[in-house]
């Protein structure tokens, strides 16, 4: 099912209202999404943020999504896990939705002012869907992954 008919879906069941929400970053969000190749909102998600192929960003603004972009992510090497956190944050991403993660990255994305959410969705498209109808939680320091 594509981003469109599943936002489409959750609004005629009534499970979107976005005037009831609270807004996040001022109504505009740049949510990074660790992803294989090619990217994109059909892509499958990535697992390992720090070694995924690429990340798609997504600009969302008063609940609508208004622009994706692809960004391919630097060769992970060990020790290098604040990498992706630089080039997000150089990229001017906010938010991004993980699998899992190690302290230090999130402690280097909480620094950078991005928010770390852990969401379970299989697709871009699906964490996307997760993160409109706001079903993801931020990440804490408790949860954080040993061993990166």
């Amino acid at each position: 099912m594509r981003l469109f008919d599943k936002i489409k879906k959750a609004m005629d069941a009534e499970l979107l209202i976005p005037e009831e929400r609270p807004s996040r970053n001022n109504g505009k969000t740049r949510l990074a999404v660790p992803c294989t190749w090619p990217g994109g909102v059909e892509s499958v998600r990535s697992g390992h943020f720090g070694r995924c192929d690429c990340f798609t960003l997504v600009d969302i603004e008063g609940g609508n999504v208004k622009d994706v972009q692809v960004l391919p992510n630097p060769p992970h090497t060990q020790g290098e896990c604040l990498a992706p956190v630089n080039l997000l944050r150089v990229y001017g991403a906010n938010a991004i939705v993980v699998n899992g993660i190690g302290m230090r990255p999130l402690t280097g994305f909480r620094e950078a002012g991005i928010e770390v959410y852990l969401g379970t969705g299989p697709s871009v498209s699906d964490v996307i869907l997760e993160f409109l109808l706001e079903a993801l939680t931020p990440v804490s320091a408790e949860q954080a992954c040993g061993g990166h």
